[in-house]
């Protein structure tokens, strides 16, 4: 009898776990969202927080740009930054390869998706010795990102809000 109520329990759970993930897609197609975005955009942001890690080399670094269209912007708000050409993105990622990295860990707070953007809001937490500095930095900061896709699922368009 314990056997049975469990197996009933079993498949009363993974029963309701199908039918809600049916009910997400069908939402997602809907509305006209990708439903590979939540995931290609939770890619992107482990291959952002690769590239600085305490053992990150040029694979990361490619791996992080093959998320881009060859025509892109990269804009940082607060800086008035926009970077549009996937050499000096690169050659810049590979000068922080210099830096001494203790640790670099990105955490997504937030995601909410359209039909080719996907805006979220991610907390980063540091502690890095800058090559070009004499001291350590640690730091907590948060960072609104949108992304704009293309037609072929790359980023055209990546726009980062710093606090």
């Amino acid at each position: 009898m314990k056997n049975t109520l469990i197996l009933v329990s079993a498949l009363i759970i993974s029963f309701h776990a199908i039918g809600q993930k049916k009910e997400l897609n069908s939402i997602s197609s809907q509305d006209g969202t990708d439903p590979h975005l939540h995931k290609k955009t939770e890619s992107f942001i482990k291959a952002y927080s690769a590239k600085q890690q305490p053992h990150s080399g040029l694979k990361d670094i490619d791996y992080f740009l093959s998320f881009f269209a060859d025509d892109f912007i990269d804009e940082h708000i607060k800086y008035n930054v926009i970077i549009t050409d996937k050499e000096i993105f690169r050659k810049g990622m590979i000068d922080k390869l210099q830096n001494k990295v203790y640790y670099h860990i990105v955490s997504i707070d937030d995601i909410m998706l359209g039909k080719n953007v996907a805006f979220i809001k991610i907390t980063i937490k540091a502690k890095v010795k800058p090559f070009h500095m004499d001291k350590v930095i640690e730091n907590t900061s948060s960072q609104i990102m949108s992304i704009e896709y293309d037609q072929n699922g790359l980023i055209k368009h990546l726009r980062r809000h710093h606090n």
